[in-house]
């Protein structure tokens, strides 16, 4: 990447004194996903988390935070919000609802301050990635350190691997 610069969530970051790693990728080749992004920057999928927002049932918004190679699980993730349900947003709502767009959207430093949950599996983790609010920059840092500055919490709402039928080999 031709110009790493410092982003609005490691300023929020800085003035907070959250510790963190800044962490730069090349996007030329247009693989953005967050799976794509993990082996750009050499790491377990397990530590690399993407942040989807969703609107529950009531209209308000919530932001999920999870390891980029699951799926967010939609009832266990309105169950964690005391919601009947949640969906997720329109990506043409992303930078309306957030301030981000569609690859840079980070759980800090959003328009307004919403409800977050992280999937539980991040406080097994030393550290977690997350995007540092643009494409092409994530932020390195402790996850619990992130959890209490955001005000989230922690709940399983990832979808569990189908299991296979009994009897099959």
């Amino acid at each position: 990447m031709s110009k790493e610069l410092k982003t609005n969530v490691m300023r929020i970051l800085d003035r907070a004194k959250i510790p963190y790693r800044a962490r730069y990728y090349e996007v030329s080749d247009g693989k953005i996903d967050g799976l794509s992004v993990a082996r750009k920057l050499g790491q377990n999928v397990e530590q690399v988390f993407k942040t989807l927002v969703t609107r529950g049932a009531d209209g308000g918004y919530f932001v999920f935070v999870l390891p980029v190679a699951k799926e967010l699980d939609l009832k266990a993730a309105a169950k964690s919000v005391g919601e009947k349900s949640v969906g997720m947003i329109h990506v043409s709502e992303i930078n309306r609802v957030t301030g981000y767009i569609r690859g840079g959207c980070s759980p800090v430093g959003m328009k307004k301050r919403y409800r977050t949950v992280f999937d539980s599996s991040c406080e097994k983790q030393p550290s977690i990635f997350v995007s540092g609010g643009r494409i092409g920059a994530q932020v390195e840092v402790e996850p619990r350190a992130l959890i209490k500055f955001l005000g989230a919490a922690a709940a399983p709402i990832v979808e569990e691997a189908p299991r296979e039928p009994a009897g099959r080999a």
